[in-house]
C-alpha cells in the first residue's frame, strides 16, 4: 500500500506558535447559511415546514394543540429547546390568547423535564425579535428555553469559539421526549388544529376593539 508523503511543517508558510488548532469543517454549514430561509414567506420557513414532519427527524419533543417544542439545530448548550407556535407570524404581540397561554405553559414543562433529566442550575428564556434584535429566522415567533451549568462558559466557547456537546441531538431528542409530561397532545404530523381557530380568534379580538372604539365614538 503506497503511503501518502510527509511534508514538513516547514515547508509550509507561516510562523509556529503556542496554540493548537481544533478543526471543525462541520461549522461551515452554520457560517454558510445553509438551511435559512430564502424568504419570510411561510412556505421557505422552517419551523412551517418542521410540523408536517416526524418528530425525530426535526427533534419536535412535544405538540400542544397551539404551540409544539423543538431542540435547537445550533444549541447554546445541551438541551437548548425552541417554544414555536404553528401558525406563521412574527412579532410577539400578533400571539393570542390561547397560544400565549399554551406558549408559557410549554415553557414551564420545558424547563421541568430538563430538570428532571439534565438536572440545569439556572435557564435563559427568551424571544429575539427581528433580524437586529438577534433573530435568525426572523419571521416566525419562537421563545428559547436554554438550561445553563455553572461552568458552561469556559475557555472553548470565550476563547476557541467553540461549543462542546457531549450528546448526538437525536439522543438528546429521546431523552427529553421519553420525560416529557403526557397529556393528551397530538401525535406525529399534527400541525395544530387551533391555526385557523387562532385567526378567528385574532379576528374576533381585532373586531371587537374595533366595535368598542366605535361606541366610545359614538358616546363622546
Amino acid at each position: 500500500m503506497n503511503r501518502p508523503e510527509i511534508v514538513p511543517a516547514y515547508e509550509f508558510a507561516g510562523v509556529p506558535d503556542a496554540f493548537q488548532r481544533l478543526w471543525t469543517p462541520h461549522r461551515m454549514v452554520y457560517i454558510g447559511g445553509a438551511g435559512k430561509p430564502a424568504s419570510d414567506a411561510a412556505q421557505h420557513c422552517p419551523f412551517c415546514d418542521a410540523q408536517a414532519a416526524s418528530d425525530s427527524e426535526r427533534l419536535i419533543v412535544a405538540r400542544g394543540e397551539w404551540v409544539y417544542a423543538v431542540l435547537n439545530l445550533y444549541p447554546y448548550n445541551p438541551g437548548h429547546l425552541m417554544v414555536v407556535p404553528y401558525r406563521h407570524f412574527a412579532d410577539y404581540t400578533e400571539l393570542t390568547t390561547a397560544e400565549a397561554a399554551e406558549l408559557v405553559r410549554f415553557t414551564q414543562q420545558a424547563m421541568s423535564t430538563l430538570r428532571a433529566v439534565a438536572n440545569p442550575q439556572g435557564f435563559n428564556l427568551g424571544v429575539n425579535q427581528g433580524a437586529v434584535g438577534g433573530a435568525g429566522i426572523a419571521a416566525h415567533l419562537h421563545q428559547h428555553v436554554v438550561p445553563r451549568w455553572s461552568g458552561d462558559m469556559n475557555f472553548m466557547p470565550v476563547i476557541g469559539r467553540t461549543r462542546v456537546l457531549p450528546q448526538l441531538l437525536a439522543d438528546t431528542r429521546d431523552l427529553i421526549a421519553a420525560a416529557w409530561p403526557d397529556q393528551g397532545r397530538p401525535g406525529e404530523g399534527h400541525a395544530g388544529t387551533g391555526q385557523d381557530e387562532a385567526g378567528q380568534d385574532r379576528a374576533d379580538q381585532d373586531q371587537a376593539g374595533h366595535d368598542q372604539a366605535g361606541q366610545d365614538q359614538a358616546d363622546q
